[in-house]
């Protein structure tokens, strides 16, 4: 299933999470890797956009933006080069590419003929960045239409996998690799259905089952009350889980505006992997 993966990878310290990730699953389906690190333009589009609006009009010269780009550029290779020591050594099949462009649309452009998106939970500015979750990877998973998984600062195997189960058609499509990345990784579920109407879970849970009892997996499923998000996490936490798997953004960006949005305090604050389809 996933035999195009891209690592979208940027030298911060999630940068060795995002390739032990991507190796451990390239290796289960036997996956070709594309490494993918961008240089971001956007510095200099803004330098130049507020030189010539500011008020005090400075406009950044040629000569400054080259040197920069160069310097950008020469990082990016140097990342590219330490990415290709790690997977020479894991004996895995895999090519490097290196853009100049705005980050979120080089990802979402290039990750069109990928299986699966394997990016950071937070960029290389994260000891700084209070949020938990970084700016790229969030516009990524929402821009995106092709599975993602955002890593964390963990170099476990996948040894049990948490899925957070709706009935919703985002659950149902993150099902299927669910059942695939559990099969090939020797991976057990954990079927978890959040919400105040048992009838309605019950029905979910089976539905769950139905389709999950055709993997070669070992699976399990509870129905707990509560807000969706804050008992997944609570979930995890408690039985030292390091992978969650979820449908993405199921609500209106109105609903989210209102409510919050459970995909992204999933993401900002899961103690672990976590697994996004939409």
């Amino acid at each position: 299933m996933f035999k195009n993966i891209m690592l979208a990878v940027d030298g911060s310290v999630y940068t060795e999470y995002v390739l032990s990730l991507g190796a451990t699953i390239a290796r289960a389906f036997r996956s070709h890797i594309h490494v993918l690190t961008v240089a971001d333009i956007r510095v200099f589009e803004w330098a130049t956009a507020i030189g010539a609006d500011g008020f005090v009009p400075i406009a950044p010269s040629s000569m400054y933006q080259k040197e920069s780009i160069r310097l950008m550029e020469e990082k990016c290779s140097k990342v590219l080069e330490k990415c290709a020591q790690i997977l020479k050594k894991e004996n895995l099949d895999f090519e490097l590419e290196k853009q100049v462009a705005a980050p979120v649309d080089a990802i979402v452009e290039r990750s069109q003929i990928a299986d699966l998106l394997i990016m950071g939970k937070c960029g290389e500015f994260s000891r700084w960045d209070k949020k938990k979750l970084g700016a790229t990877v969030e516009a990524v998973s929402r821009a995106g239409r092709k599975p993602i998984i955002v890593a964390d600062k963990f170099n476990a195997p996948i040894t049990n996998i948490l899925f957070g189960y709706d009935g919703s058609p985002n659950a149902n499509q993150v099902m299927q690799y669910v059942g695939h990345l559990a099969e090939n990784c020797h991976a057990a579920v954990t079927v978890l259905c959040v919400s105040d109407e048992p009838e309605l879970a019950e029905q979910y849970i089976r539905n769950a089952e139905k389709y999950l009892k055709n993997f070669k997996i070992n699976l399990n499923s509870l129905i707990l009350p509560g807000s969706p998000d804050k008992e997944i996490i609570k979930y995890a936490q408690a039985n030292d889980l390091h992978f969650i798997a979820i449908g993405a953004y199921g609500h209106s960006r109105m609903h989210e505006v209102i409510l919050g949005s459970s995909t992204e305090n999933i993401l900002r604050f899961a103690p672990c992997h976590v697994m996004l389809a939409k």
